[in-house]
Protein backbone atom coordinates (compact mmCIF):
# COMPACT_ATOMS: atom_id res chain seq x y z
CA UNK A 1 0.00 0.00 0.00
CA UNK A 2 1.49 3.48 -1.19
CA UNK A 3 1.98 6.09 1.18
CA UNK A 4 0.06 9.60 0.72
CA UNK A 5 3.21 11.52 2.53
CA UNK A 6 6.61 10.55 4.03
CA UNK A 7 6.40 10.28 7.47
CA UNK A 8 8.87 11.36 10.16
CA UNK A 9 9.64 10.23 13.76
CA UNK A 10 7.01 10.57 16.08
CA UNK A 11 7.81 13.12 18.54
CA UNK A 12 6.44 11.22 21.63
CA UNK A 13 8.20 7.70 20.42
CA UNK A 14 10.91 6.85 22.44
CA UNK A 15 14.30 7.42 21.50
CA UNK A 16 17.73 6.23 23.52
CA UNK A 17 18.70 9.77 24.93
CA UNK A 18 16.52 11.71 26.06
CA UNK A 19 13.92 9.46 26.02
CA UNK A 20 11.21 11.37 23.66
CA UNK A 21 12.27 13.75 20.82
CA UNK A 22 9.60 15.88 22.30
CA UNK A 23 12.22 16.70 25.45
CA UNK A 24 14.44 18.18 22.53
CA UNK A 25 12.20 21.21 22.27
CA UNK A 26 12.38 23.56 25.06
CA UNK A 27 8.78 24.30 26.77
CA UNK A 28 8.73 27.80 25.99
CA UNK A 29 10.18 27.38 22.18
CA UNK A 30 8.59 29.01 18.82
CA UNK A 31 8.15 25.85 17.35
CA UNK A 32 5.43 24.69 19.95
CA UNK A 33 3.05 27.84 18.95
CA UNK A 34 3.56 26.83 15.55
CA UNK A 35 2.76 23.11 15.67
CA UNK A 36 -0.15 24.34 17.49
CA UNK A 37 -1.04 26.86 15.17
CA UNK A 38 -0.66 24.90 12.10
CA UNK A 39 -2.27 21.86 13.44
CA UNK A 40 -5.58 24.42 13.47
CA UNK A 41 -5.12 25.23 10.11
CA UNK A 42 -7.24 23.88 6.90
CA UNK A 43 -4.94 24.07 4.84
CA UNK A 44 -7.31 22.16 2.19
CA UNK A 45 -9.54 25.61 2.49
CA UNK A 46 -6.23 27.71 2.03
CA UNK A 47 -5.52 26.32 -1.45
CA UNK A 48 -2.81 23.49 -0.09
CA UNK A 49 -3.38 20.44 -2.56
CA UNK A 50 -3.08 16.98 -1.82
CA UNK A 51 -0.72 14.59 -3.18
CA UNK A 52 -1.50 11.65 -5.70
CA UNK A 53 -2.21 9.51 -2.69
CA UNK A 54 0.94 7.56 -3.69
CA UNK A 55 -0.21 6.45 -7.15
CA UNK A 56 2.71 8.50 -8.91
CA UNK A 57 6.00 7.15 -9.28
CA UNK A 58 8.63 7.96 -7.25
CA UNK A 59 8.76 8.69 -3.27
CA UNK A 60 6.20 10.36 -1.20
CA UNK A 61 5.34 14.16 -1.18
CA UNK A 62 5.83 15.91 2.23
CA UNK A 63 2.79 16.73 4.25
CA UNK A 64 2.06 20.25 3.68
CA UNK A 65 1.63 20.77 7.26
CA UNK A 66 5.10 20.35 8.15
CA UNK A 67 6.16 22.10 5.18
CA UNK A 68 4.43 24.95 6.07
CA UNK A 69 5.73 24.84 10.02
CA UNK A 70 9.21 24.40 8.60
CA UNK A 71 8.43 27.63 6.62
CA UNK A 72 7.51 29.77 9.25
CA UNK A 73 10.43 28.15 11.91
CA UNK A 74 12.69 29.70 9.08
CA UNK A 75 10.89 32.76 8.65
CA UNK A 76 10.64 33.57 12.55
CA UNK A 77 14.86 32.73 12.53
CA UNK A 78 15.17 34.45 9.51
CA UNK A 79 16.80 31.84 7.46
CA UNK A 80 15.68 32.61 3.97
CA UNK A 81 17.87 30.08 2.06
CA UNK A 82 16.83 26.29 1.51
CA UNK A 83 20.07 24.76 2.23
CA UNK A 84 20.23 26.66 5.31
CA UNK A 85 16.78 25.53 6.57
CA UNK A 86 17.52 22.35 6.26
CA UNK A 87 20.67 22.14 8.32
CA UNK A 88 18.62 24.44 10.78
CA UNK A 89 16.06 21.77 10.93
CA UNK A 90 18.23 18.71 10.92
CA UNK A 91 20.87 19.69 13.17
CA UNK A 92 22.71 16.13 13.51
Amino acid sequence: MARRYKQGTARTQQAMLPPRVEDYVGRNNAVRAIDAFVDTLDLQALGFQNSSGGLAPGQPAFDPAALLKLYLYSYINRVHSSRRQERTANPF
